[in-house]
């Protein structure tokens, strides 16, 4: 039964139904006793619903998320880096000592690209009582490296593992103790938690013959913990959601954000379908790329994405070992809403302010014969051709830097004659002039010989 869920509108009877068969029908493929789901979309939780032995509420029952987990240790590490304490190209060492990897730095633990092996030394760690950090460094020396620092892709838990304890040594507290008041407290999230609290579901493995259920055990993973332990709800990964979409004061800005979504490594067998930025995976669908994570721990699948152009998210929990397509499942769920409720665009509103520095480049300019249009939107000066936008820039101090593209970074110089009127445009050595190959322009300075 769907849910009534919170102050927004919630979605239409017949998407709810379509969104209830989309998750029913992966709970009787993938042979799941229970999924839950929830949809956000404008920062409300709009549709949430389970199918299957759900033990309770669907949108308050509690399933271990996994290494949903390493996004907020790694939006605690960028709360260290904004503040000053620590610099991504810091290394290991530089807080730790002289542990294994410890020449390998914060940015390439954060993007999966430290070469460092996936898994750490020992019994299964995500099935065995948890080690002390001690314990832990002095079981992996940094011998067992599969690849060299920075060559590509290779996921990696333990790196996680050390992430938690740099967030440990530099605060002074543990890395669940930071998880709780710098993240879960300003965000509101109380029914995240280290282990299960309330009602929960109990993960399970399922025989791939027989179909029975056998219980998976909730063991406290230790040092490991920041790599996979915490367990949530649907309702608060769905306000999780909406801070990854929209940033909060207390915790990390918009801007820290979208820092951490540029792609920073990826495998070539992934080709342009998947990569990964500082903490987050990103995978190719819904308006473009969802960014996110999945998680899986014994007896439990979890997964959480945003879709930041739609300014939807997608949160799905099964208890069981395998049998839900995390990745697949997120995006189903995420194109069911936008096929039955279209996403409305921001509505345009006339520009106000126009600055008067950016006035007279407003315009038809040709690079060479090719005819290119600026116009101010918003607060930007955007540069169309053929109707397609193919640069952005901003006013910083003064200067038009770009802000997306081939011109990001780049400045956009504004060359006056001596009247103050417009006489070309300078992108990075690429002359733009009112008229095609204006022969008062530098290079071609007119039509080219030849």
């Amino acid at each position: 039964m769907t849910l009534p869920v919170g102050p927004a509108s919630p979605v239409e009877p017949l998407t709810a139904r379509r969104l209830l068969a989309t998750i029913a029908r992966t709970q009787v493929s993938g042979r799941v006793p229970s999924i839950v789901a929830g949809l956000v979309r404008d920062g409300d939780l709009v549709w949430c619903d389970g199918f299957g032995e759900v033990p309770g509420d669907p949108a308050d029952t509690q399933y271990k998320i996994g290494s949903i987990t390493k996004t907020l240790t790694a939006v605690l590490i960028l709360q260290l880096v904004d503040e000053g304490a620590l610099a991504l190209e810091d290394t290991v060492g530089s807080v730790l000592g002289d542990i294994g990897y410890a020449d390998r730095t914060i940015r390439s633990l954060l993007a999966h690209n430290s070469g460092m092996q996936a898994e750490p030394n020992g019994s299964w760690w995500e099935r065995s009582p948890g080690l002390t950090f001690d314990d832990l460094a002095a079981a992996n020396d940094g011998s067992d490296a599969v690849l060299p620092a920075g060559e590509q892709f290779h996921y990696t838990n333990l790196a996680y593992g050390l992430l938690g304890e740099i967030v440990a040594r530099l605060r002074g507290d543990t890395w669940w103790a930071n998880v709780q008041t710098r993240i879960l407290t300003p965000l509101g999230m109380p029914r995240t938690s280290y282990q299960a609290e309330g009602v929960h579901a109990q993960g399970t493995s399922i025989n791939s013959f027989s179909g029975e259920a056998t219980d998976e055990p909730h063991p406290d993973t230790g040092a490991m913990a920041p790599a996979g332990q915490l367990w949530s709800t649907v309702t608060d990964l769905a306000t999780y959601c909406t801070f990854l979409l929209n940033g909060h004061p207390e915790v990390l800005s918009r801007e820290w954000l979208e820092t951490a979504y540029i792609p920073q490594s990826g495998a070539l067998s992934s080709g342009l379908a998947s990569g990964h930025g500082l903490g987050f995976q990103m995978h190719r669908g819904g308006s473009g790329t969802l960014v996110g994570h999945t998680g899986s721990m014994p007896g439990f699948v979890a997964t959480c994405f945003v879709d930041r152009l739609r300014r939807t998210g997608v949160v799905a929990f099964a208890n069981a070992m395998t049998g839900l397509p995390a990745t697949g499942l997120a995006t189903a769920l995420l194109e069911e809403l936008e096929a039955s409720e279209p996403t409305l665009p921001t509505p345009w509103r006339p520009s106000t302010g126009v600055p008067d520095s950016v006035r007279d480049v407003l315009g038809v300019w040709h690079w060479g014969p090719t005819m290119f249009v600026f116009s101010w939107e918003g607060d930007e000066l955007v540069v169309r051709k053929d109707g397609v936008v193919g640069y952005r820039y901003r006013l910083r101090d003064g200067e038009l830097v770009g802000t997306a593209g081939y011109q990001l970074g780049e400045t956009l110089r504004v060359v006056r004659n001596d009247d103050g009127s417009v006489n070309h445009l300078n992108l990075a050595t690429f002359i733009f002039t009112r008229a095609p190959y204006d022969p008062q322009a530098p290079i071609p300075g007119g039509l080219p010989q030849g």
